[in-house]
């Protein structure tokens, strides 16, 4: 999990609203990064994607990840992501490019 964790900090987490001017995280103690602390989530549902549909996967990860997270209700609706304030939904499609290359090599 260590070298997609390095890589997600150099390409996701380096242009992160939520970072500072040298792409380190600005989120305090009380506060946690979704990317981070369901990262072995994440890696799991593209690994197990049977499908190059980024909807699909996207959809996935909601009902595997989101369901889990505090900032979702019972009902679905998530106060963050309302917001565009879930740096997994905000940096979806580079988290899965970025996994994808950690698995080819690339990075």
């Amino acid at each position: 999990m260590e070298k997609y964790l390095k890589a997600i900090q150099q390409n996701v987490c380096a242009i992160c609203v939520d970072s500072n001017e040298s792409g380190h995280c600005k989120l305090t103690d009380k506060e946690i990064c979704a990317v981070e602390y369901f990262l072995p989530e994440i890696v799991s549902v593209i690994h197990n994607s049977n499908t190059d549909d980024l909807q699909e996967c996207y959809n996935r990860l909601k009902e595997i990840v989101c369901v889990n997270c505090r900032a979702q209700t019972l009902d679905g609706y998530c106060y963050l992501r309302e917001d565009s304030n879930c740096s997994l939904d905000r940096y979806f499609s580079l988290i899965i490019e970025t996994i994808l290359k950690v698995d080819s090599g690339e990075i």
